[in-house]
């Protein structure tokens, strides 16, 4: 089953959690430090929350599409570029302490679009390039660089990506 992602970043992890437990009438699914994730089943959604800065409003750090494997990821993939899209792709990444394959597309303001299956659990948010923490390289829209140091292409000019 495929399930549109919804990431925020939240200044108050531990109070979002607890709203959206209310809200949606279920815990999250995976918690690690600076991060939850609720799987939904009705509607069928995946909210991550990534924790921002204190006093920062709620804000969208990006939108996805999560789905069952691989081989749809890289169908998305083709179709996308089939349909003159900027693609960025990302195969056996750590990102939001999981193990994916994915690719990225952005939408006319800049949204940063996602579709993603996940491959296993992983003990980090991200991974490390070039001494940076992992927070810099995965779930940031301060990120410039992605993995291999390519950065995303969108039209004349580079987007940053997200995960989760």
């Amino acid at each position: 089953m495929s399930r549109v992602q919804l990431a925020l970043r939240v200044a108050d992890l531990e109070g979002s959690i607890t709203f959206y437990s209310k809200l949606f009438g279920v815990e999250p699914a995976k918690r690690r430090p600076g991060y939850a994730n609720f799987a939904i089943p009705e509607p069928p959604l995946k909210l991550v929350l990534l924790e921002g800065e204190a006093g920062e409003a709620t804000r969208m750090d990006h939108l996805g599409v999560e789905v069952e494997e691989t081989a749809l990821v890289t169908a998305a993939t083709q179709r996308l570029k089939d349909a003159g899209l900027a693609t960025f792709e990302e195969n056996d990444t750590s990102c939001c302490y999981a193990l994916q394959d994915k690719v990225w597309v952005h939408g006319p303001g800049q949204e940063p679009w996602e579709v993603y299956t996940v491959k296993a659990d992983a003990d980090t948010l991200g991974k490390s390039q070039d001494g940076l923490p992992a927070a810099a390289t995965c779930c940031t829209d301060s990120a410039q660089t992605r993995a291999e140091g390519e950065e995303i292409a969108v039209g004349a000019e580079t987007q940053p990506g997200g995960c989760c």
